[in-house]
């Protein structure tokens, strides 16, 4: 014979409450890559605790080649939609480094906003841009992950935007999970190796390698300004939310504030 439960009335809960914000000194969007296994915990392992990460991923296939990094910008005003729709984000990143350098950042910026509008939005070009210019940097040495091709879009990248290159080294991967596997210790290897004499710093490329955890340990070993993707992307976002407190533990560019482009 069938049970028949009884009906069951919910009850209120009836507690005195004040609701907690979520992110109180901001919210960032972080559109990233379908083959990315880094950038979000990276970006969250520097990000201060009232500042809250949320994010979409962006279509895109492996190998890392000019083409196939050209052919996903395409999805980036589908993917900026689907960051908290109804409530929005106050900064949108692009988290990638390769992409930008081969779609442009005013681009990248006006496809976002396509799905976005107005909203704020960084890239890790940019970023590094920016935070180069903080430290007073001119000539640079850069690093990255990438296939030669690649490696020479972000160099010329940097070139465009006024600053010389003293010497360009990539570890010729062609993938975004061999990227992540790169061990911290390999990176900071190579950015000693990168380094040179008359570079004012160094540049490391890249949102889905473990850089950002080595920053500061390269600076001391170097005794120059170490700039990695992902510690530039969340230095430029809190900048952008004019964010005030102070963030420790990721190189000496948190202690700089932007300046004007000449």
């Amino acid at each position: 014979m069938m049970s028949v439960s009884p009906t069951v009335t919910p009850e209120p809960v009836d507690l005195p409450y004040s609701p907690d914000p979520v992110g109180p000194a901001g919210r960032i969007g972080l559109i990233t890559l379908a083959t990315d296994f880094n950038s979000e915990d990276d970006l969250r392992g520097i990000l201060p605790e009232d500042v809250r990460l949320f994010t979409t991923r962006i279509e895109n296939a492996n190998p890392v080649t000019v083409e196939n990094l050209r052919a996903m910008a395409g999805d980036l005003p589908r993917a900026a939609k689907t960051l908290l729709p109804g409530y929005g984000v106050d900064v949108a990143i692009y988290g990638c480094t390769s992409g930008t350098a081969v779609v442009g950042s005013d681009k990248i910026a006006e496809l976002i906003n396509q799905g976005m509008p107005g909203v704020a939005v960084t890239n890790p070009l940019l970023a590094g841009e920016m935070a180069l210019r903080a430290v007073g940097a001119q000539k640079i040495a850069i690093v990255t992950p990438y296939l030669a091709d690649v490696t020479q879009s972000v160099a010329e990248g940097f070139v465009a935007q006024g600053f010389a290159t003293t010497r360009v080294m990539g570890f010729g991967l062609d993938n975004d999970f061999d990227m992540t596997a790169l061990p911290p210790e390999a990176i900071l290897e190579a950015a000693l190796n990168a380094n040179s004499d008359d570079a004012d710093a160094v540049f490391i490329s890249c949102t889905a390698i473990r850089s950002a955890e080595i920053a500061a340990e390269a600076e001391k070993k170097l005794g120059k300004p170490v700039i990695t993707s992902n510690q530039a992307l969340i230095w430029h976002a809190l900048n952008l939310l004019n964010y005030e407190k102070s963030v420790k533990g990721f190189g000496t560019l948190f202690d700089h504030a932007p300046q004007p482009k000449d």
